[in-house]
């Protein structure tokens, strides 16, 4: 069997680099809009309250923001993950991938 890769293997690859691609770009956008939920989360956690529920509502959005933020990270992370597969995508070729792993 033939290791060249032909126009069409090149454009197979193309095309699923760039679904790839757009995979990333939506873990970027849950990202960003996780971003956004966080400012609003913590806007709100810095309010004024003195009541104990009003304490305890702070202490429980604290909490969220913590488990927010980690997982922003790792979103983040897949999402440069995700990126760098992309990349590999396009340079390999579906001949050599097909017979193994």
């Amino acid at each position: 069997m033939s290791a060249s890769i032909t126009a069409a293997d090149a454009a197979a690859c193309s095309s699923r680099s760039f679904e790839v691609q757009l995979l990333a770009g939506r873990l970027e956008a849950c990202t960003a809009r996780l971003e956004e939920v966080l400012s609003r989360l913590t806007r709100l956690q810095l309010s004024d309250w003195q009541s104990p529920a009003g304490r305890a509502y702070r202490e429980t959005a604290g909490l969220q923001v913590a488990a927010l933020r980690r997982a922003g990270e790792q979103m983040d992370s897949a999402a440069a993950s995700v990126r760098r597969h992309a990349n590999n995508v396009s340079l390999s070729s579906p001949r050599n991938a097909a017979g193994g792993f």
